[in-house]
């Protein structure tokens, strides 16, 4: 029985007397009362209602009309999967529009879907005028991009999915996330949207606020995102990567900043330089470290013997690190006791040798040392192999010009040696 009826015998059972039939004319009367207070519909129009039954095929719904109306299963505006227990229950108040009134029978036939898509329509226009973003799920994967659900079904082509090129959009499905509308033609239901362009305008904003907040000799703490052969960019907040140059990672040679860093490491960093025009910023790791250099007298004295290891061989001779950031150049003439021809024939990059320290210049940041001078007495070179200080290095460069004092400080060593 529906709620027409109810109410009818309701009122009949008020009017009538205890015993007789009622007055002719009373049911007419009531009846025209009743039908007064329907709310007249008429399709096209969108009306609020109450639910009043949820069906496997249907849901009836009270708009205040003769009967419940009527919302097919096609009209709910399920997606994929659903039921209508999934979007509707008993006792909600929702949207509807009319579909079709048949007065004769007291039937009205709704929609909540077309209900829905308008709402979503006056919606997404208002935001799309006011350039504001809209946030939505994303509901499918199609070809070329995805599709989301604000209420009509919005497109995302793959090139606007994120700032970079992404080759797995499976992974966006499920997820509400917040898009730009770029193309807005309701008469051709077509809706387009970005999320790189949102994303661009929010990095945008980030890179002018750290770039204000940032200054020269800043330390900040940041993360490896690049690496490459001259270096490294690390993400130092707000969206903003600085250049980290392999000449400032450490104090002591680096030949390949993955031989120091790794991508996704953290570190803190010290900002050398800023320029605001070109978006650039310049990073020094070293200079968050202490520069061995400046305590390096403190460690080292000529005529020391010491262990450092092979770091590089060239023509002219080999570099030993004593330490991280301290580096000394054993000329080719101080490589042994004899003449060296190449290098090579007598260290290795990587070698632990035994060298002295011939002259140490903490302002030129130089170490001279001799692999020579730290053999055993025994082991004296022979005259017929000593090497002229005035022989030429590379370039026409000398020992003698290049490690001052060093041929005093040879004689006095080798003085010593024959006493």
């Amino acid at each position: 029985m529906n709620s027409y009826q109810e109410d009818m015998e309701r009122m009949e059972g008020a009017q009538a007397p205890d015993s007789g039939a009622a007055e002719p004319g009373v049911e007419d009367a009531v009846s025209e009362q009743y039908d007064e207070t329907l709310k007249p519909l008429t399709p096209g129009q969108i009306v609020e209602g109450r639910v009043v039954h949820v069906g496997q095929d249907e849901v009836l719904v009270d708009v205040g009309y003769k009967s419940e109306g009527r919302i097919p299963i096609n009209h709910l505006g399920l997606r994929p999967g659903q039921t209508p227990d999934d979007v509707v229950a008993v006792d909600d108040r929702i949207a509807v529009e009319v579909l079709r009134v048949d007065e004769g029978e007291g039937t009205v036939v709704l929609s909540r879907k077309k209900a829905e898509e308008r709402r979503a329509w006056q919606e997404l226009t208002a935001k799309y005028e006011a350039g504001e973003p809209v946030e939505a799920e994303v509901t499918a994967r199609v070809k070329g991009g995805l599709l989301v659900d604000l209420g009509v079904r919005a497109f995302v082509p793959a090139s606007h999915v994120d700032r970079a090129f992404v080759d797995d959009l499976e992974q966006y499905i499920g997820q509400r996330l917040r898009f730009r509308i770029i193309e807005l033609d309701r008469q051709r239901r077509n809706v387009v949207l970005s999320r790189k362009e949102l994303l661009e305008e929010e990095l945008a904003r980030a890179k002018e606020e750290a770039f204000n907040r940032l200054q020269e000799g800043q330390v900040v703490r940041g993360v490896v995102r690049r690496l490459t052969d001259f270096g490294a960019f690390v993400d130092i907040g707000g969206g903003v990567e600085g250049l980290l140059h392999v000449s400032e990672i450490a104090w002591s040679r680096v030949r390949r900043p993955h031989d120091v860093l790794q991508e996704g490491q953290e570190i803190d960093v010290k900002i050398l330089g800023i320029d605001r025009e070109r978006e650039r910023i310049s990073l020094s790791l070293k200079e968050t470290m202490p520069d061995p250099w400046t305590t390096v007298t403190q460690r080292y004295s000529v005529g020391q013997v010491v262990e450092g290891e092979v770091t590089r061989v060239v023509d002219f001779g080999a570099f030993v690190k004593l330490e991280d950031g301290i580096e000394g150049l054993v000329h080719i003439s101080q490589l042994a006791d004899r003449r060296v021809e190449n290098p090579s024939e007598v260290v290795q990059p990587g070698q632990k040798v035994k060298v002295k320290i011939v002259n140490l210049d903490p302002d030129a940041r130089r170490i001279g040392l001799s692999i020579r001078a730290a053999l055993p007495k025994e082991s004296k070179p022979r005259e017929t192999d000593r090497l002229s200080y005035s022989d030429p290095g590379p370039e026409g460069v000398t020992i003698g010009d290049m490690v001052e004092n060093l041929g005093e400080l040879l004689e006095e060593a080798e003085r010593r040696g024959g006493e």
